[in-house]
């Protein structure tokens, strides 16, 4: 499941994500992580799916991040499901709290990765997409691959 892209070593990526979102801004962010979930995330065992972030108090939470339990670890493991406090600078939470306020937008991460031994993740201020938007995204990705075929056939 990783995949490596530059420096980083992906470990996890949310595909519903971009299908479901239109993506406004993107920011980088460290996770706190208790030490049998780092070697889980490691192994690949972490699902993004229905995780969504959630500014409380001045600190932005990460809820629905699935990790599963270590086995070797099986006395330390922390809850599967428990809200993980993501590491912002001051000014970006900041910019959330007005953002997130306003109607129709959505914290969501994007993907998990290493980054110098660290695990980190992409978190994305989002719109939702109404069903036509959808369909028509699917109909741009599905022209671009013609273009590509035509193109290739052409070589």
């Amino acid at each position: 499941m990783a995949t490596t892209s530059g420096s980083r070593k992906v470990l996890a990526r949310n595909k519903k994500a971009t299908h479901d979102y239109h993506i406004v801004d993107t920011w980088e962010v460290g996770i706190v992580l208790h030490g049998p979930e780092v070697k889980s995330i490691r192994g690949g065992r972490v699902n993004l799916q229905d995780g969504f972030g959630r500014v409380e108090n001045g600190e932005v939470w990460l809820h629905g991040m699935h990790v599963s339990p270590y086995d070797p670890a099986s006395r330390w493991n922390a809850e599967p499901d428990r809200p993980r406090k993501l590491l912002m600078h001051k000014a970006q939470i900041r910019r959330l709290i007005g953002a997130t306020q306003e109607k129709g937008l959505t914290l969501v991460p994007l993907d998990l990765y290493l980054q110098g031994g660290r695990v980190k993740l992409t978190l994305a201020l989002a719109r939702g997409k109404k069903l036509h938007d959808k369909r028509e995204t699917l109909r741009r990705r599905e022209a671009d691959r013609e273009i590509e075929r035509a193109m290739r056939a052409v070589r």
